[in-house]
């Protein structure tokens, strides 16, 4: 069987494209809709497109901030954050929360979202979203290179101590419907996004769960 032809590059020299295909390939990717607080309480919310769900219990879920910014400031300080998830409808929204604001200017009244004070937490979660995740802070890892260089990224881990699910997005038999909720994820380039449906759905049975094995 011959090989397909292939690109190569090493990172460290440069790709040779006009745009960096990693964040591409590994797409596309869940937002991360992140809500905190500072220390004086101001509130802040920003989406990061490097995040991820990495435990199930208890439940650790993560984002990276590439440089030190207000959530990763914000949560370190206050050891706590909320996740929103970000859907279609609210995609705007979601979008005009990366603006460069002033420091102290309200992302949730700049775009037009209502804020609600967590349960378990100070930070607020975004009503308007159909899902929200209330976290404390676990660790806050400053990323390094393999030669052992620290990294100006850091890696926001935090454990989900409540949960908020719109009722319409759990069927008669208690399963949680992925695509209702419309959510959308990060994908490469400067802009593109995409959307999922439950025509695109799948699936597959692990080997151990088959029945007679």
């Amino acid at each position: 069987m011959t090989s397909p032809a292939t690109h190569y590059y090493e990172p460290r020299l440069g790709h040779g494209l006009p745009h960096d295909p990693l964040n591409a390939i590994i797409g596309p990717r869940p937002i991360g809709w992140i809500a905190s607080v500072n220390a004086a309480g101001q509130r802040n919310l920003a989406p990061y497109s490097f995040f991820n769900c990495f435990n199930y219990h208890p439940p650790i879920i993560g984002f990276c901030s590439v440089g030190w910014k207000d959530s990763a400031a914000n949560i370190s300080a206050t050891g706590e954050f909320v996740w929103n998830l970000a859907t279609r409808p609210l995609a705007e929204a979601m979008n005009n929360c990366s603006a460069s604001l002033p420091a102290g200017q309200d992302e949730f009244s700049f775009a037009g979202l209502t804020p609600v004070k967590g349960t378990r937490v100070a930070a607020h979660r975004v009503a308007e979203s159909p899902v929200n995740f209330e976290c404390k802070l676990t660790q806050c890892i400053q990323l390094q290179a393999a030669d052992g260089a620290r990294i100006d990224s850091w890696l926001v881990l935090g454990e989900v101590v409540a949960v908020h699910i719109a009722t319409s997005l759990i069927d008669e038999h208690g399963v949680y419907q992925t695509a209702a909720a419309q959510p959308i994820l990060r994908a490469g380039g400067p802009s593109a996004y995409y959307g999922i449906s439950d025509e695109q759905r799948f699936d597959l049975i692990r080997p151990d769960d088959r029945s007679g094995k």
